[in-house]
């Protein structure tokens, strides 16, 4: 990376490194550090492993400290939810940061700036050099400027559940059998599709659901039998 380039990248992260060389080893991937060993003496993997941890600490204590109550168990639902592939790779794409990745040959070849889990592990590893850098509170400022939306989206809509999960798990729980999903309709031309999609347990309907696509359509199915099977007791 050129002087030019970090400074680039600092302005996208609206965070200003003391030790450049923090930043350019949070964005060297593995194939580069193999291939220019003379240019690179380490990668990425160890500020990911950190910055992982990080990102958890920033996303549950912000859930925490909302007005509203969520249990441990919904927190981590969150959480998990939020620190995945695609929404970290979403954030790294936000910032343009495929362009400052230092990838060796291969990787370049078949696209590596654009894939989702080398910008996500990326995107990882950045926090983890800024946390390095200049302490958790200049971490969590930079963390949540790119996924506070996301975090506010994520509770909002309830994106973080896993409804067919756990309907499975709770079928298995209460009547020792897995739930079944029928296609009842679909309808529209091609590209624009509606299905809908009914879940029996044991026979009995618990839930219907309407979506764009079958999976849409069965997690709405599912939190409808969800709801139905505690309204029950």
């Amino acid at each position: 990376m050129s002087k030019q380039e970090i400074e680039e990248l600092e302005n996208s992260l609206k965070y200003y490194f003391k030790d450049k060389g923090l930043l350019l080893e949070a964005v060297t991937h593995r194939s580069f550090h193999h291939e220019n060993p003379d240019k690179a003496s380490s990668y990425n993997e160890r500020f990911e492993f950190l910055g992982d941890s990080v990102l958890g600490l920033v996303v549950v204590e912000y859930l925490f400290k909302l007005e509203k109550y969520y249990s441990e168990a919904i927190m981590s639902k969150i959480k998990s939810y939020l620190v995945k592939e695609a929404v970290l790779s979403d954030s790294a794409e936000s910032i343009s940061l495929g362009a400052y990745l230092r990838l060796g040959k291969g990787e370049k070849e078949t696209g590596g700036r654009g894939k989702k889990s080398i910008l996500a592990d990326a995107m990882e590893a950045v926090f983890g050099a800024i946390y390095i850098d200049g302490g958790y509170e200049r971490a969590r400022d930079v963390i949540l400027k790119l996924l506070q939306g996301k975090i506010e989206a994520a509770v909002s809509s309830e994106q973080f559940f896993d409804f067919k999960t756990d309907l499975q798990e709770e079928s298995q729980v209460r009547f020792g059998i897995l739930p079944r999903y029928v296609t009842v309709k679909q309808e529209g031309e091609e590209h624009k599709k509606i299905f809908t999609v009914e879940v029996y347990i044991k026979g009995d309907k618990f839930g219907r659901g309407s979506g764009k696509s079958k999976k849409e359509a069965e997690t709405i199915a599912a939190k409808e039998a969800l709801l139905k099977i505690k309204a029950s007791g």
